[in-house]
């Protein structure tokens, strides 16, 4: 058999609407990777690899952008920054897979979000030991609080569907989230969301400011841009693990 052509593949495997999900896809996804993943996709369907085995794929290489980022030198952030990309592109591929296989299961469901509980705690501890340069110290404390940071946030989302679930609801809307009881929260909640100063501490995101820190530091000699972005991600992690938990309860994700 052939298989599937490109287009068939995508109107299936990329709906109408999958890519307009308000918190469902990653601005890289929309702007170039999705383009790619339903060439790689493609080329899945000719062969008998399964979506959670792309998903275990993805999650080895998020995990080893965290290891690579935390040796020295140029190179080390920038093949992070790759192996980053490589993982943004087969969590792509593996939902369309699943979508065109219909090989989607809870247990698909569950190593996609493991996996990126991974990779984002893999980066952001990586930077704290690339900050310390050999021997862990107080860099290396902060990265690892950043990736505990980050855990936290992932947590503290995903809790919201089991206390929905516990309760007997379904899961709550887009538009829920940013409903919120008092006016004055919701209005904060979206100046700093226009901020995005979120974004520092998401896989993607972190990893190309790593590379421009790494090309600072090779400049000056020392690891002081790669310390700022440490200490920056550990107050970003800091600030959100206790805003998020503020804008859930106040939002009517709950109710």
């Amino acid at each position: 058999m052939s298989g599937p052509s490109v287009a068939e593949l995508r109107r299936v495997a990329q709906p109408a609407g999958h890519l307009e999900r308000r918190n469902g896809e990653h601005w890289a996804g929309v702007l170039y990777m999705r383009r790619l993943s339903i060439y790689v996709t493609w080329a899945m369907t000719k062969t008998p690899v399964t979506p959670d085995q792309l998903t275990w794929v993805m999650t080895v290489a998020g995990v080893a952008a965290g290891f690579v980022l935390a040796l020295p030198g140029l190179w080390a952030a920038v093949l992070a920054a790759l192996l980053i990309q490589v993982y943004l592109l087969l969590d792509c591929s593996d939902g369309e897979l699943a979508r065109w296989t219909g090989k989607t299961s809870l247990a698909g469901v569950y190593l996609d979000r493991v996996g990126a509980y991974f990779a984002e705690a893999a980066v952001l501890a990586g930077l704290g030991w690339r900050a310390s340069e050999v021997l862990p110290d107080w860099y290396t404390v902060l990265g690892f609080a950043g990736a505990l940071g980050a855990i936290l946030i992932k947590a503290e989302s995903d809790l919201v569907e089991v206390a929905r679930a516990k309760g007997g609801l379904g899961a709550a809307t887009e538009a829920a989230a940013v409903q919120f009881r008092s006016g004055l929260l919701g209005l904060g909640r979206r100046i700093l969301a226009a901020t995005q100063f979120h974004r520092i501490m998401q896989p993607i995101e972190l990893s190309l400011l790593a590379v421009v820190t790494a090309i600072i530091d090779a400049v000056i000699g020392v690891p002081t841009a790669t310390r700022v972005l440490v200490v920056a991600c550990a107050i970003a992690a800091a600030v959100q693990v206790v805003l998020h938990l503020i804008s859930i309860m106040a939002s009517r994700r709950l109710a």
